[in-house]
């Protein structure tokens, strides 16, 4: 057995489909709900790249490349609406040894023949280029990354932002990690994340983007979706789904201070105690308050 088969050791979802557990962040790469369709229903879908494949090209960001369902998820939504639609995909990730492992026990063999054979030479290579894929798998800190995909000029239709959740690597949702995300975002593209962390969609708002709830999936908390607003290109969307009340009464609580790092550089201990120090000092309402007089409000 391998290097890859021996340090990653998979892990089956409620869909049939696999993950692996991260020692480092302490957390599954996926829900238990099902890996496969994650991809779908909290990334593909809410980006409505269905429609966006009706276009001759579309440009996806994945941040947190990690086993490429996202990318698999996304090549086969595009290319099932439009087989001639030519995709340009930029992934961010940490560690090659991931997606590696993921192809060394076969994990992405119930896909497609095709999207394995382009994922394969992707975490090999990470470069791979067809007659209608350009794919780059860009090896390192996102936060030195996503500065190299800005100088590019490269504008996503289409990001998924899938990091590990923010207590674990709150270095990769920070104000200032997406604000340079969104730098990335055409005006008419769409981010999805699965959070919905206050703080999370704090950040968003900061970088100026508009901000909806995602369908829940395999929990009870929805994810978040995010586009530019009021750009004339953006008209053509409809209407992303509305935060409810007590979502948006979360966003005025000290659970909305956003993780800060000025200068996209910190380890991940000290940008939890700069945001911990934020909130002992703020005079916002508190998270539990709020929750519970949500709580008091749906019993009644």
């Amino acid at each position: 057995m391998s290097d890859l088969e021996n340090n990653f050791t998979p892990q089956i979802t409620a869909d049939g489909s696999l993950t692996f557990f991260s020692q480092e962040f302490g957390e599954a790469f996926h829900s238990h709900f099902g890996a496969k369709q994650e991809s779908f229903l909290k990334f593909v879908n809410p980006t409505r790249l269905a429609n966006a494949a009706q276009k001759p090209v579309v440009r996806l960001l994945d941040v947190c490349y990690g086993l490429g369902y996202n990318t698999a998820a996304a090549l086969q939504t595009i290319w099932a609406v439009n087989p001639n639609c030519y995709v340009e995909l930029i992934g961010l990730e940490l560690n090659p040894s991931v997606p590696q492992a993921a192809i060394a026990h076969h994990v992405l063999d119930n896909w497609d023949y095709e999207h394995t054979e382009i994922l394969t030479k992707l975490a090999f290579e990470q470069q791979i280029q067809t007659d209608r894929l350009q794919a780059k798998l860009l090896i390192g800190d996102a936060r030195d990354s996503i500065k190299k995909v800005n100088q590019l000029g490269f504008t996503a239709d289409a990001i998924f932002l899938d990091p590990f959740s923010p207590p674990q690597c709150p270095q990769l949702w920070t104000v200032e990690f997406i604000q340079q995300v969104a730098l990335c975002l055409h005006a008419d593209g769409m981010l999805a994340t699965y959070s919905c962390a206050a703080s999370v969609r704090t950040a968003l708002l900061l970088a100026d983007l508009q901000i909806g709830s995602t369908e829940p999936v395999g929990r009870r908390s929805p994810g978040t979706v995010a586009t530019y607003p009021h750009s004339p290109e953006s008209k053509s969307q409809s209407a992303i789904p509305p935060l409810s009340a007590a979502e948006k009464e979360h966003l005025l609580t000290r659970a909305a201070i956003p993780y800060r790092d000025p200068q996209l550089n910190d380890p991940a201990s000290v940008i939890l105690q700069r945001r911990q120090q934020e909130q002992k000092n703020s005079q916002l309402e508190s998270t539990s308050r709020w929750r519970k007089r949500w709580t008091l409000r749906n019993n009644s």
